[in-house]
């Protein structure tokens, strides 16, 4: 029997997508799970798939703020869904203490400038989440 772990990444840029992708892929060989992952760009395929859908279930989601129709994904049901299994990914420090007074408590900045280095930061909050705490590889 193969395990799963669900990601939702909310996030409308790309190229983050694309990196957070590479690093997932790096993190999905050394670990007992396969990783399902659904990538939505807009808040209104948060609202049409995801918040009015009973049968969504996630491991981790990964939630940036602005989408690409310039709203937002925090439109999300985080409280339905448990803060617990949120990383906050914003590059706006005001969008991320957002999350935070929503329960969030797990945050990396988005750093544009420095991608790779954002990219690993999440993928190792990821590790952290999915891998006990004794067996953490850093």
């Amino acid at each position: 029997m193969v395990l799963n772990k669900t990601i939702l990444i909310l996030e409308d840029n790309l190229k983050v997508v694309s990196k957070i992708l590479d690093g997932l892929s790096t993190l999905e060989q050394d670990q007992p799970y396969e990783f399902s992952i659904i990538v939505l760009t807009t808040h209104l395929q948060v609202e049409d798939y995801v918040n009015s859908n009973p049968k969504a279930q996630f491991d981790i989601i990964l939630l940036d703020r602005d989408c690409k129709l310039n709203e937002s994904f925090h439109i999300l049901d985080i409280e339905r869904f448990g803060a617990d299994k949120v990383i906050s990914i914003s590059s706006i420090e005001e969008y991320n203490n957002e999350a935070k007074g929503r329960g969030v408590k797990r945050v990396v900045l988005k750093d544009l400038q420095h991608i790779d280095e954002f990219a690993e930061k999440v993928v190792k909050e990821v590790e952290k989440m999915i891998t006990p705490s004794r067996l953490l590889h850093f």
